[in-house]
């Protein structure tokens, strides 16, 4: 293991504003070579897909390098990656397109720790079906998500199960390979919002036996695209189409318009970027990928402990959960402190946090919004001892 933290905050320009950042939540700082990418890619002569000349051929290029960098990130094949502006957007064709076959009676579960990127979709799918929906619960002390509580909540009628692969709120990652044994018995499809876990946790699409993993690139620093891997590209054309080109195939039927050829560049930037995270890394792109979010997330690890005890430590301060499996990511409260007071005397000491009182999510499950909500803390890849110590510290004049 080499994840030498003072080399990868060299390169994030953003990083020089003075700020401790620790909003990874909403997204972590671009890396230079990103930045670098979308600009250089800007600069050049880039048309759309389909003509016979240099401009042509390079947007061609760049899609393709783009579908093979989501591959090497989830280990699936380039064949199967949908690219799109969001994951959040991705989601809601992907779910439009299965729900248009359901029927009445059919079912779908998600559960209350994933995201509304991964729920609202589904909900609204089944709606227009005249579908079942079924909850997957959370553990309201740890905030697990039980695994086998999706025995008695997956049926024969089961059409699709949406679950996060970590939640960016509270920290948790269910253990996605019970899940998935379970939906394969019952012939459902699972989709898994790798969004916030990706930037943290390798990946291995058919290691966790999923159909389907979305992702944001902004999670890990990347621009402002998503994607969705598909573990069976030729399950894509088995899906009605949601293109404008009614002779789209395989990923161009849920692509609608042209893509965004230079935040295209810049997720590839980011997915190298990924790969280099520990420099001692080797191998194919895909191995480095591996071995460079193993690195992180050991290192990640001990940061996240640290921050937990700290913040343990202080009295009227409460951490949100404590599942045993986790992402770099916590929400606490402090007694008798508002979310948004709590984060703006963090921002006043230099802190970047965010107050969380919104009824969805996670949060609203737990009933967080009644007490004034909660501050949420993301760890990225360049977050350091002492800024965690910094944040303790500023709490503790609140405690």
């Amino acid at each position: 293991m080499a994840f030498d933290v003072a080399r990868i905050r060299g390169l994030f320009p953003a990083l020089g504003d003075g700020w401790i950042h620790l909003d990874a939540a909403a997204g972590m700082q671009v890396p230079e070579q990103v930045a670098t990418a979308v600009s250089t890619a800007l600069r050049a002569p880039v048309s759309g897909p389909g003509g016979q000349f240099p401009a042509s051929h390079r947007a061609e290029a760049i899609v393709d390098a783009a579908r093979r960098a989501v591959a090497d990130l989830v280990g699936a094949d380039p064949a199967g990656v949908v690219l799109g502006p969001n994951a959040a957007v991705l989601l809601q064709r992907l779910a439009e397109a299965l729900g248009s076959g359901w029927l009445i009676g059919d079912e779908v579960v998600v559960s209350r720790l994933d995201h509304p990127a991964n729920v609202t979709p589904w909900l609204r799918a089944a709606q227009r079906a005249g579908a079942t929906v079924r909850w997957a619960e959370i553990d309201i002390e740890t905030c697990e998500l039980p695994a086998w509580q999706y025995e008695s909540l997956v049926s024969h009628r089961t059409k699709a199960i949406a679950v996060t692969a970590g939640s960016g709120t509270v920290g948790t990652r269910p253990d996605l390979t019970k899940i998935t044994e379970v939906a394969r018995a019952g012939g459902a499809l699972v989709i898994v919002d790798a969004s916030a876990a990706a930037p943290f946790v390798p990946l291995d699409i058919a290691a966790i036996r999923a159909d389907v993993i979305a992702l944001s690139a902004g999670a890990w620093g990347g621009p402002a695209v998503g994607a969705l891997a598909f573990a069976d590209p030729a399950l894509l054309d088995r899906l009605p189409s949601g293109a404008l080109d009614p002779s789209a195939t395989g990923a161009g039927r849920l692509e609608v318009g042209l893509h965004a050829f230079p935040l295209l560049a810049g997720l590839v930037a980011s997915v190298d970027y990924l790969a280099m995270l520990d420099d001692a890394a080797t191998g194919t792109r895909r191995e480095r990928v591996q071995t460079s979010l193993g690195s992180a997330k050991s290192y990640q690890a001990g940061l996240l402990a640290k921050l937990i005890t700290d913040l343990r430590a202080l009295p009227g301060v409460t951490v949100i959960g404590d599942a045993m499996r986790r992402i770099p990511a916590l929400a606490f409260t402090v007694a008798e402190a508002k979310a948004s007071s709590v984060s703006m005397h963090l921002a006043e000491r230099g802190i970047c946090a965010y107050p969380d009182d919104t009824r969805a999510g996670v949060l609203a499950a737990l009933g967080v919004a009644e007490i004034g909500g909660a501050v949420r803390i993301g760890l990225a890849h360049y977050s350091t001892a002492a800024e965690v110590e910094q944040l303790a510290a500023a709490v503790a004049e609140l405690s």
